[in-house]
């Protein structure tokens, strides 16, 4: 236990001491994000905060990772490092789509490859088991692409990006230390120590965002822990560690990063747009829209995220698919109390 607290607490120091000089850097060097069409925010702002989280993350993960237990840890962190790579590129002269989703297909690889960070089984999701290493592999790169991705999509307003990895790392990383999975357990929480100290510079007003390297190691994180807790679950030894239901609590967790990202693409084909068209549809932008600020709107989110996690715990009896029907009930639901009330806010203001 000792070590996930000072893993968390070295991470949590080194992030809270860089952020000013990097924004201080940043300024000086004029690398910032000037207010567009798209922009959440009305002044200039620093957009190079992922390099302090990165930083703390990886300091602390190999300072106290015991040699022992460092396995494919180093694999890990190679892909880490190019996320790092390919998201500081981004934030400072941004890449072409196809460039940023080649380096994150490299890093991908390198987990499902090197790290074994692969779904091996639907689990009776669908009636389908044990899947052929060919389409696991398929699969489980698709899988951490798509979680990275909507992590980045939903770093759209101050707080959300963080306050999200933090409450999924946090319920993961208990997870993994009770289960004696020391390596995954200290990898999560050095994130949310991370997480935890940008976002006192994150609040707004923003003094500086996350960028592409923050919101894309957080994804990365984030789907590697999905991916171990479905696949360690059925192998513990003592049966009363074990979820029911993983691969659908797995998703709860991930709820709204997947749940942003399933909403936008349907709206976007629906108008007859690309999927991957950037524009102000995302849930975050509309509860802003709504009249909430930035605070609020994540305050939205991480509680509706948080009663996803909670219901699906509390029934995981009742197996995978029925659960994941559930999930997307909820998200149709959500959606639907959200139109209306976004609907009945522009029928006030016409009529006002």
């Amino acid at each position: 236990m000792y070590q996930i607290i000072i893993c968390f607490l070295t991470a949590f120091l080194l992030t809270y001491m860089a952020i000013p000089s990097i924004i201080k850097i940043s300024r000086y060097k004029k690398l910032m994000d000037d207010p567009g069409e798209r922009a959440s925010h009305h002044k200039s702002i620093p957009t190079l905060g992922g390099i302090g989280i990165f930083a703390g993350v990886i300091f602390s993960i190999i300072l106290w990772t015991p040699f022992e237990v460092f396995g494919n840890l180093q694999y890990i962190l190679s892909a880490f490092v190019i996320i790092f790579l390919i998201g500081a590129k981004d934030d400072i002269m941004p890449l072409t789509p196809y460039k940023k989703m080649l380096g994150q297909l490299f890093a991908a690889v390198i987990l499902v490859f090197k790290a074994n960070i692969r779904i091996t089984s639907f689990y009776g999701i669908m009636g389908i088991g044990e899947l052929p290493e060919w389409a696991s592999v398929i699969f489980s790169i698709f899988t951490i692409l798509l979680v990275i991705n909507a992590f980045n999509l939903i770093d759209g307003i101050n707080t959300l990006c963080a306050s999200t990895g933090i409450l999924i790392c946090t319920s993961f990383g208990y997870w993994f230390k009770e289960t004696d999975q020391v390596v995954l357990s200290i990898i999560a929480f050095s994130l949310v120590g991370s997480l935890m100290a940008f976002m006192k510079y994150n609040i707004s007003p923003a003094q500086i965002f996350m960028g592409d390297t923050g919101s894309m190691l957080v994804g990365t994180t984030c789907a590697i822990l999905a991916i171990r807790f479905i696949e360690i679950n059925p192998s513990l030894p003592a049966p009363e560690m074990q979820v029911s239901s993983a691969p659908a609590l797995a998703m709860a967790l991930l709820f709204i990063p997947l749940y942003d990202t399933l909403r936008v693409t349907i709206i976007r084909i629906w108008e007859g747009k690309s999927p991957f068209r950037a524009d102000k549809q995302h849930i975050h932008h509309v509860l802003v829209s709504m009249g909430y600020n930035h605070l609020q709107a994540t305050s939205i989110l991480i509680t509706v995220n948080t009663l996803m996690i909670v219901m699906v715990a509390l029934l995981t009896e009742w197996g995978n698919m029925m659960l994941m029907l559930l999930i997307l009930l909820f998200g149709i639901l959500f959606s639907f109390l959200i139109h209306l009330l976004n609907r009945n806010r522009e029928l006030q203001s016409t009529n006002g």
